[in-house]
């Protein structure tokens, strides 16, 4: 997600206390983003009581877990700083900007092969052509988002984990080039061909949310969003790196978790219900993949998380003055 310079010698960093505790203020907020995550998912999808009830009359060993999961995304980051006192704040920066690469990586490779096969589905049903390649039975069943779902998308969600895993570009470049083929290919089939469906306009709105949304972070990271810099330019490196932590901490990060918490807080919130039920468009042969758009904002909320934990974390290091300042992109291609 960055490009970073080599990282300085343990002999150039000096692991203070409040270097430490920052370095845990950035772990802690990477376990309980997670910690938050899973329990959301104990909770809604394997009817868990929630953390919550550990502290009622009706508590029992499941929310007990889940208060525990908790309490471990606090304690794991403590004993990781502890172990590793001479890890820098450059190198924690780097790490997490990392873990949101590979989610947006992944995320990218989702929308993309979903996005693909869900579209020449839609496609040949439309045009009842998907009976000959599959069968009359399959043709009924890939109508409903139960069997798709799970038998179509859920192979290529795994296979997006593992091609995230292998590849390190981030693809934005060519999800842009994908949106402005798909919206030539709808231009040219109404205008030429007098032809257009609702999986047309489906899959332009999927990728077009993707583009914008996954490389949120990719574009916060390398200082591409706009910014009313009028003070902020003439800023000294040490200043500008104690209000990019403050703003990281108490106004990046808070907003993260409103999306999160108001997002996914109960069954019926906005990023909750559309997954649960494995919400589609309304249009019979659109795609199947509004639940996934539902998605866009739990992944945009979680690297734009991550990344906030990285950018307070070379904020300070920044403020401190440690060697091994990041370079951006466009600094390195100058």
């Amino acid at each position: 997600m960055s490009v970073s310079t080599p990282a300085s010698s343990a002999g150039d960093y000096v692991p203070t206390a409040s270097a430490l505790g920052f370095r845990f203020v950035g772990w802690t907020i990477v376990g309980t983003l997670f910690a938050y995550l899973f329990n959301i998912y104990l909770t809604f999808w394997r009817e868990w009581p929630g953390a919550g009830a550990a502290f009622g009359p009706d508590a029992d060993a499941a929310a007990w877990i889940q208060a525990l999961i908790y309490l471990l995304s606090v304690i794991g980051p403590a004993v990781f700083v502890l172990k590793t006192k001479n890890r820098t704040l450059r190198q924690d920066d780097l790490t997490i900007s990392a873990i949101a690469a590979y989610i947006a990586r992944f995320a990218f490779w989702v929308v993309f092969l979903v996005g693909l096969a869900d579209a020449l589905i839609s496609f040949l049903r439309v045009e009842g052509l998907l009976e000959f390649f599959v069968g009359a039975d399959i043709t009924t069943q890939l109508g409903r988002s139960q069997y798709r779902v799970p038998y179509v998308h859920a192979p290529l969600i795994v296979l997006s984990l593992i091609l995230a895993a292998v590849t390190r570009t981030l693809g934005f470049t060519w999800l842009a080039i994908l949106v402005v083929g798909a919206e030539l290919q709808i231009v040219v089939s109404r205008f030429v061909f007098s032809y257009e469906q609702a999986f047309m306009g489906d899959l332009v709105r999927f990728w077009y949310g993707g583009l914008f949304l996954f490389s949120s972070a990719y574009t916060l990271i390398e200082e591409g969003h706009v910014r009313v810099d009028v003070l902020y330019s003439g800023f000294t490196e040490k200043t500008k790196g104690i209000v990019n932590a403050v703003g990281a901490l108490f106004l990046g990060l808070p907003l993260c978790w409103v999306i999160l918490i108001v997002g996914m807080g109960q069954s019926t919130a906005i990023i909750t219900a559309p997954i649960l039920r494995l919400e589609v468009s309304q249009s019979g042969f659109g795609m199947y993949v509004k639940y996934l758009l539902a998605g866009y904002l739990l992944i945009f909320a979680v690297t734009m998380a991550l990344q906030f934990a990285a950018y307070l974390l070379e904020g300070v290091a920044d403020y401190r003055g440690d060697p091994g300042k990041r370079k951006l992109a466009v600094e390195i291609i100058q």
